[in-house]
């Protein structure tokens, strides 16, 4: 079997990854205290040390509102990191898969973004991660870049699990509703990602098809309806939900200021990567009743 080395273990991503990539390959699952994005030495030092045939990269310095200070920083985990490990896997002839970002669009297109659209990021978060892409792409090693939004997940901290907390709490709830996006399971990242691992062992493989990709769960929806979605999922499972008055109100983004801004139009295209792997991504809220099930059913993976 293949030796997979994969990042960010405690993230959203990583915990899922680290619970499917067994049936891929050996993973050799590194944490930020073994494998620190900020440290180029210590990167190259533990790609060397293992010497793996796959580098899976979900880690990444995700706060994005923190990121306006902490520029040097952001830069060095997102920017820096992600195009040292392209350069340790070319020498190994290893594949790299990194996870990417919405935020490298404006927001200002009305349709979904593809691929081939200009980027234009407006946060710090934004552009430290386009660095990331452009770091990879500069280098000659055979990788994928995987560019999703809105991620959510039963293990660690989201937006799911503010808007419960917050349901239980308040009774009103004041939820832009003028930006848009596909919210999406961790585990359905994970769960892709090895099946395009799967695809790359086969004998038929091309290398024509590896590269850039935008991977989403399908549909489209604002933080409003997605809020209002998940206080309905978990109306049945709660009984301090279930018979709530709860008041779920949608505002402009500019009732809600942030210190980064947001992309108003986060919806991307995931036609490429279904053709070329052949997959059938699920409406947004199939993962998301699911998610909401494990969190009331099975609390302890959270």
């Amino acid at each position: 079997m293949k030796t997979i080395l994969l990042t960010g273990i405690n993230g959203q991503v990583g915990w899922e990854l680290q619970r499917v990539l067994p049936a891929v390959g050996r993973v050799i699952a590194v944490a930020r205290d073994q494998f620190d994005l900020s440290n180029p030495d210590a990167i190259r030092a533990a790609i060397q040390h293992y010497q793996p045939d796959i580098i899976i990269n979900p880690a990444a310095y995700t706060a994005v509102d923190k990121a306006e200070s902490e520029p040097e920083l952001a830069m060095a985990v997102n920017g820096v990191a992600p195009g040292i490990m392209a350069e340790e896997a070319g020498k190994l002839g290893a594949l790299l898969i990194h996870f990417s970002t919405d935020y490298v669009f404006n927001g200002s297109k009305a349709d979904p973004y593809s691929e081939s659209d200009g980027t234009d990021p407006q946060s710090v978060y934004g552009k430290t991660k386009l660095a990331g892409e452009e770091s990879i792409r500069s280098v000659a090693c055979k990788h994928f870049i995987l560019r999703t939004s809105w991620v959510y997940g039963v293990h660690g901290g989201n937006f799911v699990k503010t808007v419960l907390r917050l349901a239980k709490d308040r009774d009103t709830l004041r939820i832009v509703a003028d930006q848009f996006g596909a919210p999406t399971g961790a585990s359905l990242l994970a769960n892709v990602t090895a099946s395009i691992l799967r695809q790359c062992s086969a004998a038929e493989f091309e290398d024509s098809r590896y590269g850039l990709y935008h991977l989403t769960a399908d549909g489209r929806t604002s933080w409003h309806h997605y809020a209002e979605e998940i206080v309905r999922l978990a109306r049945p499972y709660d009984g301090q939900l279930r018979d709530k008055k709860l008041t779920i109100e949608g505002i402009p983004t500019s009732g809600y200021p942030l210190p980064a801004p947001r992309p108003a139009n986060s919806v991307l295209s995931t036609d490429k990567i279904k053709d070329a792997f052949g997959l059938d991504l699920p409406p947004w809220q199939d993962d998301l009743a699911d998610c909401i099930r494990l969190l009331y059913t099975e609390p302890n993976l959270s």
